[in-house]
This record gives C-alpha cells, sequence and structure tokens, in this order.
C-alpha cells in the first residue's frame, strides 16, 4: 500500500484517536483514516463530527462491524486502501447518545454490561467470543427495569434495548430489518420485562429470522428516543462504554461522509 501523501498517527490510550482525528479536521485535512476496530472508528468519528472531513476505514479491529455494513472487504486491507485512494465518498446519518456520536449502534443493559466486565486480556484471548463469556457471566443476574420513551413506541418499559443506524449487531449479523445508513432514521428493539437468560435466547431469534413477531419484543423506527432507570445501567456506543443512563437518542442534523465502495 502506497501512502505518499499521507500522515500516519500512532495511538497509545483512549481517547487519542479523537483528539488526533479533531485536530487533523480543524488543520483541513480533507480525509481522516480510522485504522483499527469499531472502537477506533468511533472515536475518529466523534473527532471529525460537524467537519468536512470525510472518513476512510481500515478495518483492522476483533469484529469490524460497520466496515461489513458498508460492504469492505475486511480482509484485504490492500482493497481497503484502494477505496481510500479512489475517494468515492457516501452520507449516512450520525446518530448521538446524548453528546457522544455514534455511526452502528448502542446498547442500554446486558450488551453494555458485558462491554463494561469483558477485560483486554480477554478479548486478547479470545476475540469475539469474549464479549459472549462476559455476558453467560452476567445471565444469571436480574435485568434492569428500563423507561421508554418514544413517540413511536408502544412499550414504556423494558429490560434490554438495543439502537441500531445500521442492520448488523455483534458481527454480521442483521438484527435491525429495515435499517438505513441514510434514512434519518434510528431502529430501536426493545427486549420488554425479560430475565437475561431469556434475552439470550430471543437474541438467537432475532437474528435467525426475517421479521420480528415475537410479543416481547418491540421494534420500532423514531428519530428520538430517551432510556432512564433508576439504577446506574450502563450505555455501550459502538462498542464502547459511554457512560449510564439516562441517555436520549438523536440524530445529528449534519450527516457525515464515508469513502466506500459504491
Amino acid at each position: 500500500m502506497l501512502a505518499r501523501d499521507a500522515v500516519l498517527c500512532a495511538t497509545s490510550r483512549v481517547g487519542e484517536a479523537e483528539a488526533l482525528a479533531r485536530r487533523a479536521a480543524s488543520e483541513g485535512y480533507e480525509i481522516v483514516v480510522a485504522a483499527g476496530g469499531d472502537g477506533t472508528v468511533n472515536e475518529v468519528v466523534n473527532g471529525i463530527a460537524g467537519s468536512d472531513a470525510v472518513l476512510g476505514l481500515l478495518p483492522m479491529g476483533t469484529v469490524n462491524v460497520f466496515a461489513n455494513e458498508l460492504r469492505l472487504p475486511t480482509s484485504r486491507l490492500d482493497e481497503c486502501w484502494k477505496i481510500i485512494c479512489r475517494g468515492r465518498s457516501r452520507p449516512i446519518d450520525l446518530p448521538r447518545a446524548n453528546e457522544k456520536y455514534f455511526v452502528q449502534l448502542a446498547g442500554i443493559g446486558l450488551d453494555a454490561q458485558a462491554v463494561k466486565e469483558t477485560s483486554a486480556t480477554l478479548k486478547r484471548n479470545f476475540g469475539p467470543l469474549s464479549y459472549l463469556i462476559s455476558a453467560a457471566q452476567i445471565a444469571s443476574r436480574p435485568p434492569p427495569r428500563l423507561c421508554i420513551e418514544s413517540e413511536d413506541a408502544v412499550t414504556d418499559e423494558g429490560s434490554f434495548v438495543l439502537v441500531g443506524n445500521g442492520r448488523f449487531y455483534g458481527g454480521p449479523f442483521p438484527f435491525f430489518k429495515r435499517a438505513l445508513l441514510d434514512d434519518g432514521l434510528l431502529d430501536v428493539l426493545v427486549f420488554k420485562r425479560l430475565g437475561y437468560l431469556e434475552i439470550i435466547r430471543y437474541l438467537q431469534e432475532v437474528i435467525f429470522s426475517d421479521s420480528i413477531t415475537r410479543p416481547e419484543i418491540e421494534y420500532f423506527e423514531t428519530r428520538r428516543l430517551r432510556v432512564s432507570a433508576e439504577a446506574s445501567v450502563p450505555v455501550e456506543a459502538d462498542g464502547e462504554l459511554i457512560g449510564t443512563c439516562p441517555v436520549e437518542f438523536q440524530m445529528n442534523e449534519r450527516p457525515l461522509r464515508v469513502l466506500a465502495a459504491a
């Protein structure tokens, strides 16, 4: 791969990619490339949000969900670099969870708790399976009681909430059946008053079914969503912890431009 006109910046700690991306955007760089996984992408996106910089991807992470959503050849970094050099971009929606932007997905409850409790060593040794190991350890605990506020929701209470900008969650799994990256809508899955073991079982049905018809799960699309809880419930965005409830989701008025194959 040739990168004669590129400036390479390595990161050594959490948050550094966001700071570097923000500086690059302020200095007028037209393209900022995230070389890493979904967490790195999330940091870079938060650094360039609101600027004219275009996002490029070199998917080098554990799962690379967003790269899969864009149909990038994740196993061929040389082909991904050619896509970057070609410079063809497309606009996508840029949702926000409180003050944090994300491009692919967010979760409140089970998955965020698994992210919180999955150590770097576990991720290094087991890759994507590390989150399943953590989820299995959490499964015996009582789930939180989440309050759902949206003009498009029927359910006002749940145990676990997933919010999608794209279709995929946790890998190449189409959880959000109607999601489009550029439709201006958030796709929401609410798992109603269920225990964690029940939720894990229903997650399999969501993956392998063409539509979601279970009364225990509500699927709706909306522009705004607020989730709150009496307890301290973690929230993740693009696989990274961003805080705890309450959390308000909404679309950013200015879309993000991303380099893609077509």
